[in-house]
């Protein structure tokens, strides 16, 4: 089976990405590569980036790419996102980041950008870059288990990779069950409903990103140009 590798948070930076790109190349014997979004960001121009993501090198994985926050907030403040504008951004980092913003992407490159789909559903696994409630949502380690439930069953999913944070982390909820008193007409009923092993992956940003073999169940927290890794290993 297929072995992907999973990135996110660029941000422009293309020698991050041709890094990633090099390290899945010779070592990693990945199939798919998946790009969870924030390709884009304002503290650089972001088009040579954008241009290689649409035009890989030969011998280059095709990357499958979401929309992320700053795609987003790009694609609002230029008309795409209906009557809506890049207000999360002005209230968190002022006019100037959204000027930043605008000028850091050509207007050539919104047509693939608004075509970026939010999710993708793969096998038991939902690739996102925030959470099924949204794109701003940021999972980590310190999330509510209720909340991280809730973001699972929302795409009834057992597994849910993440990207907003830019943490690489993973948290399994255990199997369990949820009970329940329902009182109606026909009088009291006691109800009693299995949760199954779930599980919340953080894969990382720039040049830390996460390897996952669905085969195995296992996952790998890399870093692209380093030796050193973090194995996990998920559930059956």
């Amino acid at each position: 089976m297929a072995r992907w590798a999973l990135i996110s948070g660029l941000r422009g930076d293309l020698e991050a990405y041709e890094a990633i790109q090099e390290d899945l190349r010779h070592t990693r014997r990945v199939d798919t590569l998946f790009v969870l979004g924030d390709v884009i960001g304002p503290a650089r121009n972001c088009d040579a980036l954008l241009s290689r993501l649409q035009q890989p090198r030969r011998g280059e994985l095709q990357p499958q790419c979401l929309y992320g926050w700053w795609e987003d907030q790009l694609l609002a403040e230029r008309g795409y996102r209906g009557g809506r504008r890049a207000d999360a951004l002005r209230l968190s980092q002022g006019e100037t980041a959204v000027d930043a913003l605008l000028q850091a992407v050509d207007p050539g490159h919104m047509g693939w950008l608004a075509e970026l789909q939010f999710g993708f559903i793969e096998l038991d696994c939902a690739l996102l870059h925030g959470s099924s409630a949204t794109v701003e949502d940021s999972l980590g380690p310190d999330s509510s288990p209720l909340l991280l439930l809730d973001r699972l069953t929302r795409m009834e999913v057992n597994r849910l990779f993440t990207a907003r944070s830019g943490q690489q982390f993973s948290i399994e909820l255990t199997g369990g069950g949820i009970e329940s008193q329902v009182r109606d007409l026909e009088g009291q009923r006691h109800q009693q409903q299995s949760v199954p092993k779930r599980q919340v992956i953080g894969i990382g940003a720039g040049v830390h990103y996460t390897i996952y073999d669905p085969g195995t169940d296992r996952f790998d927290f890399l870093t692209a140009g380093s030796r050193s890794q973090q194995r996990a290993r998920g559930f059956a």
